[in-house]
């Protein structure tokens, strides 16, 4: 709901009390101070969290578990709080929603919204106002009362995370990361696994409180060793259904080559609650302690790959790299380490930067997955785009053993990518090109305009129709970004 709407005030109103927690706001106050209290948390030893993972189902169900993570953080000094959650009611490809608000407004009062950091969120193309995501979106607005009975005085920043693939992970990853100074507070809200029949998701029918558990630790286990990869392996090979899995993504991207401490503060199922044991949701609260990776990384990843070289024997080395993993995951169903595929990491591997992996089978295109920003170690990029390629790009079936002999792989090691003031600034051959506009994107490679014998409007034509717009759409109100790539093959 909007209430309040005028020029320089505008307030969402939440319409979760009386359904997801009690309408009158005394005994919501009492019930939620109870519920912190009760979880014997009072000592905090180190310094206040840098982030929470918090379970968004009604209080009734996992007011127990979000309790143990906002009794980490009560009466702590942040200045602001980013609450991301994943949207229920609103498909979201590759965007985050932001509010369109000065305020939010439960039954325990109003929370005023950072507006200047939203309005620095929104010069990002995947950050923006999208009708119908905010208000209402409980994912969102269920850690609210919390808040306002654990903290005092703060800025509420209320994100909204879409269905987004890996580039768009880091990306908001990325762009997050340079608002998490130490006075701001990350809320990751997700439920775990949902089992049973009313969500199509039957995996076993015996020991079913014990296999869950097994199941959400799994997960969790991602979580705490910080592996993005291996998370996203474990869902696809589980089809485990966490609804917050795009959001634990972005924390497991701004994580990535840290030092953070993720520990599990409670876990709980509604089963424990209801006894009823043929539909569950799991429920997990945890904090993440340590500093965040050092905001101006990605910049100081640009220096480095501006100065890229990649010797002979390092390119031979990536090339057995991504075919060792292929092959592991083809024979043996699992993606092993790159330490455990017989290729050394040298130093040359270890240079940061954007890369591609392609695939071709008798000279024609069989997969091509990659990341553009510079934003971690070549050799981690080559891996994980080896399986990206192999098995999850959605124009081909997965790469089967038979296959194997007949495929041949390409590297591109990328340069950092840089904004054009015109289309006419591209050099087809020399330039890979990012289009973005009305918040879609995509990217084609150096490579791929002269192997299609494109000149340079042909070429964007087919990337606006790439992006999912109009083949004409890039003559007007798109942008460009360029970049360069070292390219090699087997």
């Amino acid at each position: 709901m909007i209430k309040n709407s005028s020029s320089s005030r505008r307030v969402y109103s939440s319409d979760l009390a009386g359904s997801w927690y009690s309408s009158d706001a005394a005994a919501l106050r009492h019930e939620l101070q109870t519920l912190i209290r009760k979880t014997g948390i009072v000592e905090k030893e180190g310094s206040p969290p840098r982030a929470l993972i918090v379970p968004h189902a009604g209080y009734m169900y996992s007011g127990r578990t979000a309790a143990h993570a906002f009794a980490r953080v009560a009466e702590c000094p942040y200045r602001r709080v980013i609450v991301l959650g994943p949207t229920h009611r609103v498909p979201l490809r590759n965007a985050v929603s932001v509010p369109e608000a000065t305020h939010y407004e439960t039954i325990l009062g109003e929370i005023p919204i950072d507006t200047d950091l939203i309005s620095r969120l929104c010069q990002d193309p995947y950050f923006r106002i999208v009708r119908g995501a905010q208000p209402g979106e409980h994912s969102v607005e269920i850690m609210f009362p919390f808040l306002q009975v654990a903290l005092r005085d703060f800025l509420l920043v209320p994100l909204v995370a879409g269905q987004l693939d890996e580039r768009a992970v880091r990306a908001v990853a990325h762009r997050l990361r340079e608002e998490l100074e130490d006075q701001t507070l990350l809320v990751i809200s997700t439920d775990f696994t949902h089992y049973g029949g009313r969500f199509d998701y039957v995996p076993f029918t015996e020991n079913v409180e014990e296999n869950l558990r097994q199941l959400d630790f799994g997960a969790f286990d991602f979580i705490r060793r910080r592996d993005l990869a291996g998370f996203h392996r474990f869902l696809v090979e589980t089809g485990a259904t966490i609804c917050g899995r795009d959001t634990l993504s972005i924390l497991l991207a701004l994580m990535e080559d840290g030092q953070q401490e993720v520990r599990l503060l409670r876990y709980e199922t509604s089963g424990t609650s209801t006894g009823d044991w043929t539909n569950v949701v799991s429920y997990i609260a945890a904090e993440v302690a340590g500093p965040w990776p050092t905001a101006n990384k990605g910049e100081s990843a640009r220096m480095k790959t501006t100065e890229l070289h990649i010797d002979a024997e390092d390119r031979r080395r990536l090339l057995q790299l991504a075919r060792r993993i292929i092959e592991e995951y083809v024979l043996h169903h699992r993606a092993p380490d790159a330490a455990n595929v017989g290729v050394p990491i040298t130093e040359g591997m270890r240079q940061i930067a954007g890369g591609f992996v392609t695939l071709h089978k008798h000279g024609e295109l069989r997969g091509c997955i990659g990341e553009i920003e510079p934003e971690r170690e070549l050799y981690r990029v080559v891996r994980d785009h080896a399986l990206n390629a192999a098995f999850k790009d959605p124009r081909f079936p997965a790469v089967t053993a038979d296959e194997l002999s007949d495929i041949t792989i390409e590297i591109s090691v990328l340069t950092p990518p840089k904004r054009v003031s015109s289309w006419h600034d591209i050099e087809v051959g020399r330039h890979g090109v990012v289009l973005h506009k009305a918040g879609r994107s995509a990217v084609f490679l150096p490579q791929v305009a002269p192997e299609q014998g494109w000149d340079v409007e042909t070429m964007l034509s087919h990337l606006a129709r790439k992006a999912g717009l109009p083949a004409e759409a890039w003559r007007e109100g798109a942008h460009f970004d360029v970049f360069e790539a070292i390219v090699f093959g087997e």
